[in-house]
């Protein structure tokens, strides 16, 4: 572990408050929209997950860095968290996984912090207000100026984020053992752990790029297609919508994570709207209305779909229903749609099944659409043998 020289450094909110304490990472500011992690593990899964794109984290827990960082568990690779506020950091590392230390892998990329904040009191204040514009400077820079900055950020609202964190090529995600289907997997902000357990399923998933076309999906003889999580507002996003309403005429399955649940929301004509200070750790209680059973999930999800939670809605792609449910506040976490014919054709969710660092409960969801490929596969054969 490197000699930690920590300098004094200053938390500046769009609405005035500041939190002092001293540097973490690397000597620099940075600006962002300010968030509130409730994990108490699984922080590097968390500052390599894409859709953290513009956002400074504030970390509830108050030890982090403990378990320093290894090769294995970035979701990514890099970390696209805008900031990092922790309260306690590691003095040392304790783990046998780890090469290296949390704050050097900060410093390495770039990636500006503050430690030693009153995280509760920072939380308290987000809950209480929303999440809002942040600044941190660990470079001298006064609050008075950092706050000029924060104040002419740009909002997280209105903005179309998926571009700038897709792949630059299509790749592909080999099958584990005999290969079942082939799914065309749109990279929105994709983590690595989704293709994997995919590929436990026996899928070949090709991950292709935000601006993918129908005729790309078509390209690679998907039997499934999947849209995945993602930073922005959901309601920025246009080309996304286009496509998948494009695949959903075309009836081709489909399954959605967190920025993939607002695409599936917003092709069926439902709105978007932001969250006061949104959803985001690894213990967030959830109810599958279709099994009347809750799972505790993992979320990352500033936006959420407006759809009614009481009755299916008819829309010109076929029947729509939520089917999962938040329990702390009744937000929409989960569609599914039946085609014209009453077959199911798509489902989505706001959360993470596929959730690396835990917890595991909703991993049945990508046994679901791997069933779902099957019975659509096979109500297509039917059809052809009855012709």
């Amino acid at each position: 572990m490197s000699q930690v020289v920590r300098t004094p450094a200053v938390l500046v909110l769009e609405d005035g408050r500041t939190f002092r304490g001293e540097s973490y990472g690397a000597r620099g500011t940075t600006l962002g929209e300010a968030v509130f992690s409730t994990g108490m593990t699984g922080y590097q899964e968390t500052l390599t997950d894409p859709s953290y794109r513009r956002q400074v984290v504030v970390m509830t827990a108050p030890h982090i860095g403990n378990t320093g960082v290894n090769a294995d568990d970035p979701e990514s690779g890099r970390i696209w968290v805008a900031g990092y506020v922790v309260r306690d950091p590691a003095r040392r590392v304790s783990s046998w996984r780890a090469t290296g230390t949390l704050e050097d892998e900060l410093v390495a990329q770039d990636v500006v912090g503050i430690s030693g904040v009153d995280t509760r009191a920072l939380t308290r204040h987000l809950r209480e207000r929303g999440a809002m514009r942040v600044g941190i400077a660990s470079d001298g820079t006064s609050a008075e100026a950092l706050l000029d900055q924060v104040r002419e950020a740009p909002s997280m609202a209105g903005a179309d984020l998926a571009a700038e964190v897709t792949t630059d090529a299509a790749y592909v995600v080999e099958a584990r053992g005999e290969k079942r289907f082939t799914v065309a997997a749109v990279d929105l902000g994709i983590k690595a752990m989704t293709p994997h357990r995919m590929a436990e399923r026996g899928i070949e998933t090709h991950v292709l790029p935000a601006g993918a076309t129908v005729d790309d999906v078509l390209a690679v003889g998907a039997d499934g297609v999947f849209f995945s999580n993602g930073p922005g507002d959901p309601a920025a996003t246009t080309g996304a919508v286009a496509l998948l309403q494009e695949v959903l005429r075309r009836r081709i399955p489909f399954f959605g994570i967190c920025f993939g649940n607002q695409m599936l929301g917003r092709a069926l004509g439902f709105d978007t709207y932001k969250l006061k200070y949104g959803h985001r750790g690894i213990n967030q209680p959830v109810m599958d209305r279709t099994t009347g059973k809750v799972e505790v999930t993992a979320h990352n999800h500033g936006f959420a779909v407006d759809a009614p939670t009481d009755r299916p809605v008819e829309t010109p792609l076929g029947i729509a229903e939520v089917t999962h449910v938040c329990l702390n506040d009744d937000v929409v976490e989960g569609l599914a749609l039946r085609d014209p014919d009453g077959r199911p054709l798509a489902f989505s969710v706001q959360y993470h099944p596929e959730a690396a660092a835990g917890p595991h409960d909703a991993e049945y969801l990508f046994d679901r659409f791997a069933d779902l490929m099957a019975d659509r596969a096979g109500s297509a054969g039917n059809e052809e043998g009855g012709r």
